[in-house]
């Protein structure tokens, strides 16, 4: 919910022209869920209200505790009819969204992803028979989705996102395709996906497959959006504070750490310990002296590990 809320403070702050409208999907209580799963009355929820959120129930019919990244396939069918952008809670904006041209009948998703999916094993099937036999089980073929710029059999050839942001023309089109994608991994999965892990990476697994069956694919390419807006020049999906700081762009750090400084934000913000620890006790600025975001180590785990052992690793 804090994140929630730096998200709504930075949206305001840096896209003040964008007129749309901010939906806050909040799942309901349920069998699916041991505790209640709801934002509490507070000042959390008083103050998403204050910058203009909605927030808007649903129900959790398949996924729930045990999948929570199953929020952002179901929460979809609460949206309201017309284009949409699904942005995962602990993403900032910092730029003008109303200067953006989009093609929202295009579907696309984040490109911010490493080879987390599929792992394919020695004696097969490879990437080639994994993602093939998804594409045809939803009636799609796995030629239409190759990036040839890229060899056989390397992961960047195959269409996979991070479900950290993605658009669309229709929310309950998208959520049709997109639930039932995942439930075909889960419930009734091709054979190539037998020693295949699916927690976390269910939503992953099925983004590719639901962007393409609504006529969508990469950024830049036939997906509605150019590439390095989102996750670039109008948003950063910075997952965790020390992440934010050690390898967000400039303008990125300046537009968090704008919107966050007023004081009804600032109140707020810094009941999160991981706030108030990097975006107002200095630990974002000890974060970001460590890195050149020029020569970014290739893999995160090396800036996590780095992090770490600063003793500036926090969630």
């Amino acid at each position: 919910m804090h994140e929630a809320v730096l998200f709504a403070a930075t949206l305001r702050h840096n896209a003040p022209r964008w007129s749309g409208r901010l939906i806050v999907a909040e799942p309901q209580p349920g069998p699916l869920w041991p505790a209640d799963p709801r934002i509490p009355e507070g000042p959390q929820r008083d103050l998403l209200r204050h910058l203009g959120a909605e927030i808007v129930p649903f129900e959790s019919r398949h996924f729930g505790h045990a999948y929570p990244q199953g929020n952002k396939i179901e929460g979809l069918a609460a949206l309201p009819e017309g284009p949409f952008v699904f942005f995962d809670t602990d993403t900032a904006i910092t730029g003008e969204l109303a200067d953006l041209d989009i093609d929202f009948t295009r579907p696309a998703a984040s490109m911010k992803r490493e080879n987390t999916w599929p792992d394919p094993q020695l004696y097969g099937p490879d990437y080639n028979g994994i993602w093939g036999a998804l594409h045809a089980r939803r009636g799609g073929r796995l030629a239409d989705t190759l990036d040839t710029r890229w060899p056989d059999n390397h992961w960047r050839r195959y269409l996979y996102f991070n479900a950290g942001w993605f658009l669309g023309a229709d929310p309950a089109a998208f959520h049709r395709a997109f639930e039932a994608a995942a439930l075909m991994i889960r419930d009734d999965p091709p054979d190539a996906l037998a020693s295949q892990l699916l927690d976390p990476w269910l939503d992953q697994a099925a983004l590719p497959l639901a962007i393409h069956e609504r006529g969508g694919g990469r950024p830049g390419g036939r997906g509605g959006i150019a590439e390095g807006v989102f996750d670039g020049s109008h948003s950063v999906h910075w997952r965790a504070m020390p992440l934010l700081y050690a390898t967000a762009p400039d303008h990125a750090i300046e537009a968090v750490e704008a919107a966050s400084r007023p004081n009804r934000i600032k109140k707020v913000l810094k009941d999160h310990e991981p706030f108030r620890r990097f975006l107002y006790q200095g630990k974002g600025a000890r974060a970001r002296a460590l890195f050149d975001r020029a020569d970014l180590p290739r893999k995160e785990q090396a800036i996590r590990n780095r992090l770490r052992r600063e003793g500036l690793w926090m969630r």
